[in-house]
């Protein structure tokens, strides 16, 4: 008994989940047969066929991990391909799922096998990118697993622990995720990966940031400013005295460049030093409210808060 359509478009899906490209190739033949205008199965049959030709390139690379990068470095182009067939508001949304657990499990599947020499195993930035893999294939526990190894090794990296935070929050683990997201955008908003997170908790505050009108550059930095004024980096906790005296020798230096910056002496990456300035006071603020601080320096960080950017002042007052 033939399939229908439908079945066919449905199973042509859960053979990419598996990895089964050209399995799901067929199927998706199969429906066309059956619908040569269906639009669906046409957007289907151009993604894959697209992923389908960049794995004929993997003859260019003689290792494993150089395979398993190449798949991740592709998305950018494959986000250029989409614009360019019109996809638009994930209309396909389906398919775009399968696609992205297709690619993913194809990297993840040459990240494990240098995971299987044991000198890997201790590679915080091999784990990081298997972790990745995992979350994008859909299993989400792997990528836990393999994101909590790469943080012991690699305590303060922004990158990991935003993967961190973006993996508590796809598992319903919001508190931990709030947690994880606030310190990756303090430590380094500029190494975090921000098109591959998907929790709809970071999604939704970037593109309301980015609605604002800040650049690519600037949006990262913006992000943690924003996403505490609005109450989404709310879980806080108080400093050690190493980590307050690093915030605030840290403070001192971006107020001494924002400070040559209004002289009119043009420094290299002015436009984010205001954002950054702004989420360290933010940490002292909260640092000063945790300990309870009586000294007036919390008033103090506010008044220049004010001076900076009065607009964010009132927001964050309110």
């Amino acid at each position: 008994m033939s399939l229908g359509l439908e079945e066919n478009i449905e199973n042509a899906y859960e053979c990419l989940k598996e990895g089964k490209g050209e399995d799901a190739l067929d199927l998706l033949k199969k429906a066309l047969s059956i619908d040569y205008e269906h639009p669906e199965v046409i957007h289907a049959l151009k993604c894959l066929s697209w992923w389908l030709g960049k794995i004929k390139e993997l003859d260019n690379f003689p290792d494993s991990y150089g395979k398993g990068e190449f798949f991740l470095t592709q998305f950018k182009s494959y986000s250029v391909f989409l614009e360019r067939i019109g996809e638009k508001n994930n209309q396909y949304d389906l398919c775009q799922y399968a696609i992205k657990c297709f690619v993913y499990s194809k990297a993840l599947k040459y990240f494990l096998e240098l995971l299987e020499d044991s000198a890997n195993q201790q590679d915080p930035e091999l784990l990081l990118k298997t972790g990745r893999c995992c979350k994008g294939a859909g299993d989400w526990e792997a990528a836990m697993n393999y994101l909590e190894l790469a943080a012991r090794f690699k305590k303060e990296d922004s990158g990991i622990l935003s993967e961190l935070g973006d993996i508590n929050a796809l598992m319903g683990e919001h508190r931990a995720a709030k947690v994880l997201f606030r310190e990756a955008f303090y430590l380094g908003p500029e190494d975090i990966d921000l098109s591959g997170l998907e929790s709809e908790m970071i999604i939704r505050l970037r593109d309301r940031v980015k609605e604002m009108g800040y650049g690519e550059a600037e949006l990262a930095e913006w992000i943690p400013v924003w996403g505490s004024i609005w109450g989404i980096f709310s879980v806080k906790r108080e400093l050690k005295a190493v980590e307050l005296g690093r915030l605030k020798q840290s403070i001192l230096s971006l107020e001494n460049e924002l400070r040559i910056q209004s002289s009119g002496i043009k420094s290299e990456g002015n436009t984010l030093l205001k954002p950054r300035l702004l989420n360290r006071y933010f940490w002292l603020i909260d640092n000063c409210e945790q300990q309870r601080d009586t000294s007036g320096l919390k008033e103090e960080t506010l008044l220049k808060i004010k001076f900076i950017d009065p607009v964010v002042y009132e927001h964050y007052k309110s």
